[in-house]
């Protein structure tokens, strides 16, 4: 059983932000479940287990009594408690009970009526740098679009959008992998973010409940699904979910993308001379450079995972990066194929936890690549060397400086 990580750097430590993928190569090659005792986890690299894992009953979503204890002793165990209460972090049937409250507002059908005020948004966005004939990826495009659409979905004025970025940058720190291994004034922050944005959503509910909106904070108050309503705590956890979940991914997901592309001049010129690739380059930009780079879970039972005994009560790490260059899945997977066809990655993730927000995400990301393409032909990177913020699991880039 390895116990170091492979290639002597800190496994998921900040010498890995740049480029994880050959240690995850080496991890899934010569130790496919792997002990990590600064993690106290198993470590599962292969698509295959993976997959499984994600869709394995055995593997419990709900995780964080070990963390709660980890983090109460520093005061911090409302942060866990924030965690529990929300879908993610639920077994069915509560997790059955939560996401069919939010499903019905990110089905396809409901999220395609969304696309024209995305395409303005992003035409707009774009207007506004163009006469500079250069641009910031991340300010200028990834990080305004998706936090702009969150807020108008959940019926949050413009005028309070920075300061939504602001407290759901400082709480996704939490989700980097261990948060009890961050630092006491991070965690402080983090308190600080959750407190003022908590507050924020119970002044919200409380005007939405006498002056209903069309909106989907609204819809969640009135929601009601088997007969059961969320709960006050429940609420106000799904709205700081969606508001992390629907802005910090979809951010990764199109600057991320946005820099495999233009890594790779071949596949930049033939997305750029056909269009109708666009919807396929996004899903390899999932799969080749995912916006998240792993999940948690915890053994309910004793179990197995290619061959090793995983105990009851024992976290597992499903790392979904890993699994997504697998070669035993993907062909030639260190390589970037706008055209590749039969992508099943986990991006997403599976089974019963799929990302709801996957059809937004989706579309966010095809609309923005897509009108990027027509607007800047000439796009090239202006820095070979950008910056990843601080955070392993919602791995994203900092700044993407770009010319046209």
């Amino acid at each position: 059983m390895a116990t170091e990580p492979s290639g002597g750097s800190k496994l998921f430590g900040p010498e890995m932000l740049a480029n994880p993928y050959p240690v995850y190569h080496r991890l899934r090659t010569d130790h496919p479940v792997y002990w990590v005792p600064t993690l106290d986890a198993w470590v599962v690299t292969t698509y295959e287990a993976v997959s499984a894992g994600l869709r394995n009953p055995q593997l419990s979503s709900d995780r964080f009594d070990r963390l709660r204890s980890r983090l109460a002793a520093k005061g911090l165990d409302l942060l866990v408690d924030d965690r529990v209460k929300s879908m993610i972090h639920r077994d069915p049937p509560d997790h059955t009970r939560l996401r069919g409250l939010v499903n019905k507002a990110f089905t396809p059908r409901a999220v395609d009526v969304l696309a024209g005020r995305i395409q303005r948004m992003v035409d707009d966005l774009l207007d506004a740098v163009q006469p500079r004939g250069h641009m910031d990826i991340i300010q200028d495009l990834a990080y305004p679009l998706p936090v702009t659409v969150i807020a108008e979905m959940l019926g949050i004025p413009a005028a309070d959008r920075d300061r939504f970025k602001h407290w759901s940058d400082e709480i996704s720190v939490i989700l980097s992998g261990d948060a009890a291994s961050l630092s006491p004034e991070v965690l402080g922050r983090v308190m600080v973010a959750r407190t003022e944005l908590i507050d924020y959503f119970r002044a919200v509910v409380a005007q939405r409940r006498q002056q209903p909106a069309d909106d989907l904070l609204s819809a969640l108050i009135r929601a009601e699904e088997g007969g059961s309503r969320l709960s006050e705590d429940e609420l106000y956890s799904m709205a700081v979910l969606l508001l992390i979940a629907g802005n910090e991914t979809t951010t990764n997901l199109i600057g991320n993308g946005l820099l495999a592309l233009l890594r790779h001049p071949d596949q930049h010129r033939q997305l750029w001379a056909d269009e109708t690739l666009v919807p396929s380059a996004v899903e390899e930009m999932l799969r080749y450079d995912g916006p998240v780079q792993l999940t948690t879970r915890l053994a309910k039972v004793d179990l197995e995972i290619h061959g090793t005994k995983i105990g009851q009560g024992q976290w597992v790490y499903l790392v979904l990066g890993a699994a997504n260059r697998d070669p035993s899945m993907f062909p030639d997977p260190d390589r970037f194929e706008v055209g590749r066809a039969d992508n099943k990655h986990l991006a997403f993730g599976a089974g019963p936890h799929f990302c709801v927000g996957a059809p937004l995400a989706r579309l966010e990301a095809q609309v923005a690549i897509r009108t990027v393409l027509r607007r800047f032909p000439e796009l090239r990177l202006g820095s070979e060397t950008p910056e990843y913020r601080n955070n392993f699991n919602l791995r994203g880039l900092k700044a993407l400086q770009v010319v046209f």
